[in-house]
């Protein structure tokens, strides 16, 4: 039977033109590899809504959810992180893309290259450490966790983020690290873009500069199959597609809901996303937290304030993982701020509401040689890819993990 990859190309397909030490050990030389590709913002519709004729190919020769469930909060940083490790956000610590820590003395933020770069933000154990640890190579052109040595444990190759590196740019290294010698090739790789978000942030799903950005990607993967298709170790590659979230178009008929005009904010600290804020305290203050979130729901229709402990079941929102006290979550559509200033600049497009809601569904699709040919499946969700990568690597589960171990595992042939 023909090789997964070479039937995906075939028939008119649009080509274009500290851990492992740098060296796999002996052992796993012989294992799969496995490029894990992130494409940010791509709603989980965007594949039947628009034309994207290399995630067709990739889908018809593998496998597609219907979607994949973010986890909460349904932004950047702990999406990501839950579909490396398989934990929710609770439990590996990245609960959001800008946050205190528990003692409050200090912040991560996505932007603070101290804080992204520093491994005690991370826990639980990315696929990539696991692969590391086992002593097998892995790389990565950008994804959240991998300028940091999770567990002291760095990867062999990697790269800080710069979005003025071009999408071709990434995916020309990743064949040049799929085409070096099998001792020191990386089995283990990451690929992000992060084009379609940025123009549905700023032009709104939908829009022709969207639409541009999801062919724009769609190429980029079309370059790569292309660039690895008759290298010697594609006959044993996997590919596993996902975004982080989807996209959905705010209201621009409504006005912002000003939180900071109806509560007393003073001395507190507030994350505003638009679509939701968090409202972090000093010290424990239950009563006043009350009085906040009762202030808010009386002057608010669009969207409700809640505790932590008020927060649905299935957020995962422990008590003891430093959530913030108060969640201010807007309705669909709609935005909430604790100032006009903080309203200032509210882009046309975002993500942040509930998971629950389906524009924030992203995309699961992989194939490979164990996997089936057009299989379509119902939903997953973030913290399900994770058995799965682990298992095309051959790599041993250690650590304990929210993802249902069988919901993708299941398909692979044994």
């Amino acid at each position: 039977m023909k090789h997964w990859l070479a039937i995906l190309l075939f028939a008119g397909s649009a080509v274009f033109a500290a851990g492992s030490g740098g060296t796999n050990a002996p052992p796993q030389r012989d294992k799969p590899y496995l490029i894990l590709i992130s494409i940010d913002g791509f709603r989980w519709d965007y594949l039947d809504l628009y034309n994207t004729p290399t995630l067709d190919k990739i889908a018809a020769s593998g496998v597609r959810a219907e979607r994949m469930i973010p986890v909460f909060p349904t932004l950047t940083f702990p999406n990501h992180y839950s579909i490396a490790t398989g934990l929710y956000p609770a439990n590996h610590g990245l609960i959001g893309n800008l946050f205190p820590g528990k003692d409050r003395d200090k912040f991560y933020s996505l932007r603070d290259r101290e804080s992204v770069q520093d491994g005690s933000w991370y826990g639980g154990e990315p696929v990539w450490v696991a692969a590391e640890r086992s002593g097998m190579v892995s790389a990565a052109y950008f994804f959240v966790g991998t300028e940091a040595p999770v567990n002291g444990i760095p990867m062999t190759y990697w790269h800080a983020f710069d979005d003025a590196v071009r999408g071709i740019d990434r995916v020309d290294k990743v064949i040049e690290w799929f085409s070096m010698p099998d001792d020191s090739r990386p089995h283990m790789i990451t690929l992000y873009f992060e084009d379609v978000d940025g123009a549905s942030h700023q032009y709104g799903p939908g829009s022709p500069q969207s639409i541009e950005a999801i062919k724009r990607v769609d190429d980029y993967l079309a370059r790569l199959l292309a660039g690895i298709e008759n290298l010697p170790a594609a006959e044993d590659l996997y590919l596993v597609i996902v975004s982080d979230h989807g996209q959905m178009i705010r209201n621009t008929e409504a006005e912002p809901f000003i939180f900071g005009d109806v509560a007393n904010l003073k001395d507190l600290t507030v994350i505003n996303h638009g679509a939701a804020a968090f409202i972090y305290f000093p010290e424990p203050d239950r009563e006043r937290a009350v009085s906040i979130r009762d202030a808010i729901n009386a002057a608010w229709n669009h969207g409700s304030a809640m505790l932590r402990e008020d927060l649905p079941e299935s957020w995962m929102a422990l008590d003891d993982a430093g959530i913030a006290e108060v969640i201010v979550q807007a309705d669909p559509g709609y935005l909430a701020f604790s100032t006009s200033r903080a309203a200032n600049g509210t882009s046309l497009g975002d993500h942040g509401w509930a998971r629950e809601v389906e524009e924030m569904h992203g995309i699961f699709v992989a194939a490979g040689p164990r996997l089936p040919m057009g299989e379509r499946i119902p939903a997953i969700e973030a913290v399900d890819v994770y058995p799965l990568m682990m298992e095309i690597l051959g790599l041993p589960i250690t650590t304990p993990i929210d993802g249902n171990p069988d919901k993708l595992t299941r398909l692979l042939a044994r």
